[in-house]
């Protein structure tokens, strides 16, 4: 899903494109011919797809995916991988990725959902044991039925932070203790950087450059 952003350096500008250029938008220099004082780049792709970070708190738009539908208003969803890359997620309707009834891992019927997310923090292989222990205990306490969920003040950012509080991880969480805290330095960083490449894209849809003077 990435759409292969790219950036050069020409004539004291930066641009940015999709396609590399014959000649320069700028100075209109056959590009050719010049020597890059920084060769072109590909912009890194912020988002990733959930399914292949396990041990992950992974965070989409509620509605929609970024590149084409978020706006700094609107809700984020966020979630945990377990040490298979499935989304365990609490919503509305409960909890998704744990069966009710066998305490276990159910059927990852809403990773297509989780294509394109910021991921938060991931944990090494070494965590795959307690980790996936962990939250089967969370996911399966009565705490996460349908009828106890509230958009303000019993939602999916709940449920994240508890899970993180009983890993007992260290300062992830400590964070998760304070809810603004966590946001502070683990939402706000990545949300602000996903921000900056939303705008770029959407400029390069518009138009085939977008420049910058250096």
């Amino acid at each position: 899903m990435d759409p292969g952003i790219l950036c050069f350096h020409h004539c004291d500008h930066k641009v940015f494109c999709t396609i590399i250029p014959e000649q320069c938008p700028v100075c209109k220099q056959k590009l050719d011919r010049y020597d890059y004082k920084l060769l072109p780049f590909r912009v890194p792709y912020p988002f990733v797809k959930a399914s292949q970070h396990p041990r992950a708190i992974v965070m989409k738009p509620t509605q929609g995916d970024f590149l084409n539908d978020y706006y700094n208003s609107q809700d984020l969803h966020i979630g945990v991988t377990n040490s298979h890359g499935c989304v365990i997620e609490f919503n509305e309707e409960g909890i998704w990725g744990v069966d009710p009834v066998t305490k276990k891992w159910s059927n990852c019927d809403n990773s297509a959902h989780w294509d394109q997310c910021l991921m938060l923090e991931q944990f090494d292989e070494l965590w795959n044991e307690i980790w996936d222990s962990v939250l089967l205990k969370i996911s399966s306490s009565p705490l996460w039925e349908a009828h106890r969920y509230n958009e303000e003040r019993h939602n999916c950012f709940t449920f994240v932070l508890a899970f993180l509080r009983a890993l007992e991880c260290g300062e992830l969480s400590e964070k998760a203790q304070d809810p603004k805290l966590f946001c502070k330095q683990y939402v706000v960083p990545r949300t602000s950087a996903a921000g900056k490449y939303i705008s770029l894209y959407r400029q390069l849809k518009r138009q085939s450059y977008f420049i910058q003077s250096q």
